[in-house]
């Protein structure tokens, strides 16, 4: 069972920058597909970003340009960085992974698609 811990959450000002990081432990398959997610209150969890294991990324429209996703094989770290920030990004973060594949394209943006998740960290931009 895959654990995701993440942290770099905070609150800035519109316009400015944050990285988050997931340290994931406990693999026992050799690819997985990653995500980050996030959900504002009173709002359905939606896919942000994902990372396939032959390092193809996927992007939702509302952030493509201004974050990127990225991992460190060898620190077994997933990031998410975040620029041009909006209040409209304010929300908890998640990570979440999945063995094997992100699937067909879209896909990635399914929340069941995933099987392991983490904690969140909270994202206020004001």
């Amino acid at each position: 069972h895959v654990q995701l811990v993440e942290s770099g959450g905070g609150s800035v000002q519109a316009g400015g920058s944050l990285r988050l990081s997931c340290a994931a432990s406990g693999y026992t398959y050799s690819s997985y597909c990653m995500g980050w997610f996030r959900q504002a209150p009173g709002k359905e969890r939606e896919g942000v970003a994902a990372i396939d294991s032959d390092g193809s990324t996927s992007y939702a429209d509302s952030v493509k340009g201004r974050f990127t996703i990225s991992k460190d094989n060898a620190k077994n770290t997933l990031y998410l960085q975040m620029n041009s920030l909006e209040p409209g990004d304010t929300a908890m973060y998640y990570c979440a992974t999945e063995p094997g594949t992100c699937g067909p394209p879209g896909w990635w943006k399914l929340p069941s698609l995933y099987n392991s998740w983490g904690q969140g960290t909270q994202v206020t931009v004001s």
